[in-house]
């Protein structure tokens, strides 16, 4: 069922909202493949990982130092490549790394860094930081 006239220009409206008051969480997203893996970058990754492999043998075969070296940096690139491409991060985590929300808080336009209240701490750390005040306030004697 389509949306009324009504519901439309609502829905213009937040959107623009959106865009002027967080335009690079908004453009995160819009872009869908934000959250998807990459089969591309993967198989690239994985091209690389083999050449880094082979430029590694090769070095190892001819005494080549420097060839051996550059091979297995080659093959970490290549690895972490393949890895970023296959690994797809949650569409809630893309969209908290751009507004650098916490994890699994509802994403709210009106919430500001400033608004955020900090979480209690736990009871090793709120007693530590009692320590902390008690020896600070007593001072050298």
């Amino acid at each position: 069922m389509p949306l009324s006239e009504h519901e439309q220009r609502l829905l213009e409206q937040m959107e623009r909202a959106l865009y002027a008051e967080d335009p690079k969480f908004a453009t995160s997203l819009r872009s869908g493949s934000a959250g998807k893996p990459s089969r591309g970058r993967a198989a690239f990754g994985v091209l690389v990982l083999l050449g880094g492999i082979t430029l590694l043998m090769v070095g190892a075969i001819l005494p080549l130092i420097p060839l051996g070296v550059a091979g297995f940096l080659v093959m970490v690139v290549g690895a972490t490549l393949t890895y970023l491409g296959l690994r797809g991060r949650p569409a809630v985590a893309a969209a908290e790394g751009a507004d650098g929300g916490e994890p699994g808080a509802p994403a709210s336009p009106t919430t500001s860094a400033k608004q955020r209240t900090p979480r209690p701490s736990s009871g090793f750390m709120h007693r530590l930081e009692d320590r902390w005040r008690k020896r600070r306030d007593e001072g050298p004697q």
